[in-house]
């Protein structure tokens, strides 16, 4: 199992792309140019996730075209489709999702090929960990477009920019308190989403991190 030699750009690339989506629900004004320059950025994050963990050449070509897909339904929803604001959002959750495990295999592939942790595995596994907040924060605008009951307690409007903020508060278990999952969907999510946030933390990211430079361990003969 050997890495491709421009594996450090590319996790480099997949962790400016996964950082720019955050800013962007964050910063960018809400309209039509946010939307399709989100799902383009989440795109680019699962075309590079599988570049990066160099999967067979079917599954990469359907990568490709699962993101081309939906950035296409994103630019069809601008010019005026009759596509709701539920359904791009679970699209861009899906596509988010898709992301995670080809990440996991390309760090493990990256940890194997070099023999110690670098600053690309790294980089790796802070990409997922902000892809989990993503696709949960799509997850949360998704429910509370389909679901009869808003998302949030105290008349909070499930913004795009709300949904990063509520779901990054939540994956870091800081909780300031000010959004409030109403149903019993959100709650349960919500605590999927602490529990995977803490556990990723006081795990991956803190081994990964505590070993950088430092060379593999191989078993004994």
């Amino acid at each position: 199992m050997h890495a491709p030699p421009h594996a450090s750009r590319l996790f480099g690339l997949l962790f400016l792309a996964t950082a720019a989506s955050v800013a962007a629900q964050g910063v960018v004004a809400a309209g039509d140019v946010r939307n399709i320059l989100v799902t383009s950025l989440a795109a680019a994050s699962l075309v590079l996730a599988f570049r990066a963990a160099e999967v067979r050449q079917p599954l990469f070509a359907g990568a490709v075209a699962v993101a081309v897909s939906i950035v296409a339904v994103s630019v069809a929803r601008a010019f005026g489709a009759d596509i709701g604001e539920g359904a791009a959002r679970a699209m861009n959750a899906a596509l988010v999702s898709l992301a995670p495990p080809a990440v996991v295999i390309a760090v493990v592939r990256d940890l194997r090929s070099s023999g110690q942790v670098r600053l690309s595995a790294v980089m790796g596994v802070l990409s997922l960990y902000m892809l989990i907040g993503l696709a949960f924060a799509f997850s949360y605008g998704a429910i509370d477009r389909f679901g009869d009951d808003a998302f949030f307690a105290d008349g909070n409007l499930a913004t795009a920019s709300n949904c990063i903020y509520f779901s990054f508060t939540t994956l870091t278990t800081v909780g300031y308190g000010d959004f409030v999952a109403t149903t019993s969907l959100g709650h349960t999510l919500a605590v999927f989403e602490m529990l995977i946030g803490q556990i990723y933390l006081v795990t991956v990211v803190s081994l990964i991190v505590g070993n950088l430079g430092r060379p593999a361990r191989r078993p004994q003969r």
